[in-house]
């Protein structure tokens, strides 16, 4: 298994697009779903900080998000859009879920 955690800080004015940019990947997802991959997003508490998880079972299934066209146009709007704190990504040590990959 593949864990990645990517979080970042926004711009209150960029926050709803943000969020509709998050929500187109997730609508093709669902429509279009990557087997043996888990993507979401959530927004922290202050409203502006957002935390992204994939979790795949390998390094190929975990990539193929990037191979999707509503993934790569959120990532131009949101580098575009000049972040307070641009994306930081971890690698995890997955441990387990109460969800089969």
């Amino acid at each position: 298994m593949k864990a990645v955690k990517v979080q970042y800080t926004v711009k209150p004015e960029f926050v709803a697009q943000n969020e509709a940019n998050v929500k187109a990947v997730m609508d093709y997802l669902q429509a279009n779903p990557v087997e043996g991959m888990y993507y979401s997003t959530c927004k922290l508490p202050d409203g502006v900080t957002f935390m992204h998880f994939n979790i795949a079972k390998d390094q190929e299934t975990l990539s193929k998000l990037n191979d999707v066209e509503a993934f790569t146009l959120f990532r131009k709007a949101l580098k575009e859009s000049g972040p307070v704190s641009p994306p930081k990504s971890e690698d995890l040590s997955f441990v387990g879920s109460s969800w089969e990959i």
